[in-house]
């Protein structure tokens, strides 16, 4: 699976491409911004990039109004079909956000249902009870995804539904040309409509990825053989921002540990889950760290761990933005060029370290030194060993363990050094050692 050696860049395309909150119903070419950004995409090594909703919606994306037309205000299908010619190019696989758990309340069947109550074909589309009435006053009550009856629950229990959503996964990949889905809120969906979609896409394109939005609980439930490729993994996400602001490195390394260390109970060996330091829903890492020299070290670890790493626009030249109680609108912001930095020029070299490199796409974990303030462990696989240091101190420190003996090449500096049991850690330091 292509996915599981790649890099991931995440656009909110309604936010990024500076589209009005609100659907206003006027179509505006905006999509065709990221042609203007795919040349720093490719330059930058990122390989796929990962689109939230772009479809016709009421305002943010996740509440559909109609999966087979782009946004009005991002454009038309051929200004998108153009966009996805651009990317491939560039040599940038797309994947899509699959919103399949609910639909906004302008979705064209429950419009249907709102005109025609119980004559509506449409009804058992959706979990309707008619004895009842909704809080805006349709005549009927319905279910909302979680408690947001602006977000209408889709019945995935209906073969009608699963044919139609399926139906609409292939005009995406004959019209678009797309590589995977991204599932919105995963934890939510059917098993058996999960299922269906990993054979029905199989059959649509050879290694089509999957991965799916899970907040909690076993992600083995949804990623195995039978359903999902990946899902997101909010564990270690939590662990990363965590770690270090705590200074509580023993965080992050029991969850890498618990995840994919060599031990029987550990719970996804061989599995290959996207990691990241932020997204469209959270605080920007730049926001949430309270030592900002921590910032670079959070990349490093990023990269260096198992998973597949997920880049969010802007957050690789550090832009801040923090999670309001109301909206996420501070966190999809506009940017009109890319602001490259010194941060940027890190994370372009981190990524072009673990591409190249089996044993952070694809080795087993170990850790090697660990303490408060400094955490040193083991990528392997039959092919190549690299040690990943971190110190998150403000001091320099030496890290003294049986593994740090013999030749190593520190691939951020491309310099050889030999090491006798002992590794100087500069503060605030990350290094990659080869050998």
């Amino acid at each position: 699976m292509w996915a599981y050696n790649s890099i991931f860049y995440q656009i909110y395309p309604i936010g990024f491409c500076g589209a009005p909150v609100h659907n206003d119903g006027e179509c505006v070419p905006r999509i065709r911004k990221l042609m203007d950004w795919s040349k720093y995409l490719e330059d930058l090594g990122v390989d796929s990039v990962l689109l939230n909703p772009v479809f016709e919606s009421d305002n943010h994306g996740y509440d559909t109004r109609d999966f087979k037309t782009i946004d009005c205000r991002l454009g038309t299908n051929e200004d998108f079909a153009e966009v996805c010619k651009d990317l491939h190019a560039h040599n940038v696989k797309i994947v899509l956000d699959g919103v399949f758990n609910h639909v906004g309340r302008g979705f064209w069947a429950f419009k249907d249902v709102q005109e025609k109550k119980w004559d509506s074909p449409y009804k058992d589309w959706f979990v309707i009870i008619f004895d009842g009435n909704s809080s805006y006053n349709d005549g009927f009550w319905y279910e909302g995804w979680e408690g947001h009856f602006e977000l209408v629950k889709l019945n995935l229990k209906n073969p009608a539904v699963v044919d139609y959503l399926l139906e609409c996964v292939k005009f995406w990949v004959d019209t678009f040309d797309i590589d995977g889905l991204r599932l919105d809120v995963a934890y939510s969906l059917e098993p058996d409509f999960m299922r269906r979609l990993r054979a029905f896409t199989g059959g649509l394109k050879e290694d089509f990825a999957l991965i799916g939005e899970v907040l909690f609980g076993d992600y083995n439930r949804i990623v195995n053989d039978e359903m999902l490729h990946s899902c997101t993994n909010y564990e270690c996400y939590k662990g990363i921002y965590s770690s270090f602001n705590s200074r509580n490195m023993f965080e992050i390394a029991h969850s890498l540990q618990r995840q994919y260390g060599s031990e029987q109970w550990c719970l996804y060996r061989g599995k290959h889950l996207m990691t990241f330091v932020d997204n469209h829903d959270v605080t920007r890492i730049a926001s949430i760290l309270t030592d900002k020299n921590h910032l670079p070290l959070t990349y490093g670890l990023l990269m260096g761990m198992p998973g597949i790493p997920c880049i969010y626009y802007g957050s690789e030249w550090g832009e801040p933005g923090e999670k309001s109680p109301h909206n996420d609108y501070a966190l999809r912001p506009c940017f009109e060029e890319p602001k490259p930095n010194e941060l940027t020029d890190l994370i372009r070299k981190l990524i072009r370290i673990r591409q190249k490199s089996d044993a952070l796409c694809n080795g087993s974990y170990r850790n090697v030194v660990l303490t408060n303030h400094q955490l040193i462990f083991e990528r392997a696989t039959d092919k190549e060993r690299v040690l990943v240091a971190i110190n998150a101190s403000a001091a320099p420190w030496t890290a003294s363990h049986g593994d740090l003996n013999g030749t190593f090449t520190e691939l951020l500096s491309g310099t050889e050094m030999s090491l006798g049991g002992n590794l100087e850690m500069p503060a605030y330091s990350i290094q990659y050692l080869a050998f």
